[in-house]
């Protein structure tokens, strides 16, 4: 499926964050031009992708572009096809499928948490309190029982989870800002019943004992179960595949092309949030950010994940997260009126500055987004589409105000 091309864009509403509790109306926001980052200097298992004759007999699955191999239509070969999540060849009926977008928590006491290296696509953005919260998107979870911890919803989450067609999934909400859009046709949304929620999916979501002896809190106990989830998507009539609507996630470099980016900056260590305190959500701030980071491997080409000191595993096999690309799409953002809650609003829609770490390089230029179903699209200084390699992908929003703070070496 071929991504559109964006070209003018507006800014639309700001999107608010609150815990579950009170809100008030959205608000359209300014968009505001980032300031400068600072700098200090998977492939798919072999089993897992067609032979390369298959691939070749049809000409129409890649194409050159700015100089680059990449993949355009989707083509099934031997029962496989590549993902519009990751680019890799998976089974056509997983590749087909809408993803499922799930809240999880960040904040130390959810940790660790468990399935989250099945995930596509993580999105990470700050919440109240300064600290980070996640959204994975998931395509491939049939040998999963379970995903979690699983937390409430924020609604510029849910915005961004309308631009990969995402089935939104989560427990609990800001109320005010929140009930509504959830209550629309405009998100599918597995939930589960709380106050505000008005379709609740009950049997999706159960408590579970967690392991170990770490004392865990009861919102840190919560998960979804895929055989629920299921029956939930077909109790409530939602459409499995993706719709008409659904423009592909990123451009992927073709198999055996892979973008290398050779004239761009080397950047091997990235901190989102930098490598000092600050409040951003990304470094320790008032209720410690994590100070997350990632590690560039030249030998698998993969960013290893860093946070609270030590590398984020997934509970369900202990592995370290690694990811293939890393985005920083930077968003006006300030905290939203009463301050009581220290409730955040930000623009996931219009336009603004990026950065697009992929192969040890990092290429910066801008982000675009037109609609809530529009693509985010990423362009290089010259105004390119910004080509991703096939693997995983973290995108995290960071917030404007304190994009000082970033930082790569």
């Amino acid at each position: 499926m071929n991504k559109k091309i964006l070209a003018a864009v507006c800014i639309i509403m700001g999107c608010l964050l609150m815990a579950c509790g009170k809100d008030e109306e959205t608000q359209v926001m300014t968009q505001v031009t980032a300031q400068p980052i600072e700098s200090t200097s998977e492939e798919p298992e072999e089993s897992s992708r067609p032979e390369a004759s298959q691939l070749e007999e049809d000409s129409s699955a890649s194409e050159e572009s700015n100089g680059e191999v990449i993949i355009t239509d989707r083509v099934v070969v031997d029962g496989k096809k590549q993902s519009y999540l990751t680019g890799e060849w998976k089974d056509e009926d997983i590749v087909n499928r809408r993803s499922m977008a799930v809240m999880i928590p960040n904040n130390k006491p959810a940790l660790p948490q468990y399935g989250i290296s099945k995930a596509s696509i993580i999105y990470e953005a700050p919440v109240e309190g300064r600290v980070s919260r996640l959204m994975a998107f998931f395509e491939d979870y049939d040998d999963l029982e379970f995903i979690g911890p699983v937390r409430s919803s924020r609604d510029y989450f849910v915005y961004e989870a309308m631009a990969y067609d995402a089935i939104y999934c989560n427990w609990g909400l800001a109320v005010p800002f929140v009930e509504e859009l959830l209550r629309s046709d405009r998100i599918d949304n597995i939930s589960a019943s709380v106050s505000g929620i008005h379709n609740p999916a009950d049997e999706a979501f159960d408590r579970r004992d967690r392991p170990g002896n770490k004392k865990y809190a009861l919102e840190y106990t919560g998960y979804l179960y895929i055989d629920g989830y299921n029956k939930a998507v077909e109790r409530l009539g939602y459409e499995p595949e993706y719709r008409d609507t659904f423009e592909q996630a990123f451009t992927f470099a073709a198999d055996g092309h892979p973008a290398t980016y050779d004239d761009e900056k080397s950047a091997v260590v990235i901190y989102p949030g930098g490598s000092s305190s600050n409040s951003s959500g990304f470094g320790y701030g008032a209720n410690s950010g994590g100070n997350p980071y990632f590690e560039y491997h030249e030998d698998d080409g993969l960013y290893y994940r860093y946070e609270y000191g030590e590398p984020q595993v997934d509970e369900m096999n202990g592995e370290q997260l690694t990811v293939s690309n890393i985005v920083f799409k930077i968003c006006h953002g300030e905290v939203h009126e009463p301050t009581t809650y220290d409730y955040l609003a930000f623009n996931v829609h219009g336009t603004g500055e990026a950065y697009v770490f992929t192969a040890g390089k990092v290429i910066h230029g801008t982000w675009s987004r037109e609609s809530d179903r529009g693509a985010n699209m990423f362009y290089d200084e010259d105004g390119n589409e910004i080509i991703f390699n096939q693997g995983k992908t973290w995108i995290c929003n960071i917030w404007k105000e304190y994009s000082e703070y970033m930082k790569y070496e």
